[in-house]
């Protein structure tokens, strides 16, 4: 009896490839060749799920993004059930900062991504702004109630607190990517400013954020 195939599985898998040559060699230097070849496919294959090279990179993009969300969630499942607002917090910032092989590979392509939608008009298209859109409200809910808790300053914009957050995170992100700090460097400062922001704060390990 033939093998059924998994058209699914068989998209992901060639998506993937793409990911990994635009980690390697840029997204500049993709093409259906290069990734048939990363992918152990023929090109009559990728072709056969992407006509064309658009629609590939349209389809990476929003594996991307869908990655991404799943990879904070998980941090923030993996910090706990009864987890406090700066634990989430942290989660969400240490997901900009790439510190696993996975984690690097997102943040080169989708900063490729970001550069090439400024001239690319199929690119320019996509929303970039979407999924930080919505990290920016979830990080100003979280803040209102750290704030309606006591954990931190009721004074502070929530807000403008949670813009300069995601504003840090991507930069110290950056900033690994190009060799200027280590991931565990990065990770210290992130932890330092969210001690100054939640200085009477306890986080779900028992440990209160230290004061500024």
């Amino acid at each position: 009896m033939p093998k059924l195939v998994d058209h699914e599985e068989r998209r992901a898998h060639i998506i993937d490839a793409l990911l990994r040559t635009a980690a390697e060699s840029g997204l500049h230097a993709v093409t259906l060749r290069s990734v048939a070849t990363e992918a152990g496919v023929s090109v009559r294959l990728v072709q056969y799920y992407f006509d064309t090279k658009e629609q590939l990179l349209l389809a990476a993009l929003t594996r991307l993004a869908v990655r991404m969300g799943e990879r904070v969630r998980d941090r923030v499942r993996a910090a706990g059930s009864s987890t406090a607002p700066r634990d989430i917090v942290e989660a969400v910032l240490l997901e900009a900062v790439p510190t696993d092989a996975e984690g690097r590979t997102f943040h080169l392509v989708y900063t490729a991504y970001a550069v090439l939608s400024v001239t690319d008009p199929a690119l320019a298209g996509q929303s970039f702004l979407a999924a930080p859109d919505e990290m920016e409200d979830f990080l100003i809910g979280q803040l209102t109630a750290a704030q309606r808790a006591g954990d931190t300053d009721p004074r502070l914009d929530a807000r403008q607190e949670a813009v300069v957050l995601l504003a840090a995170s991507a930069g110290l992100g950056l900033s690994v990517l190009l060799g200027q700090r280590t991931a565990n460097d990065a990770v210290a400062v992130l932890q330092y400013h969210l001690g100054r922001l939640f200085p009477g704060a306890r986080t779900s390990a028992g440990h209160r954020g230290a004061a500024g």
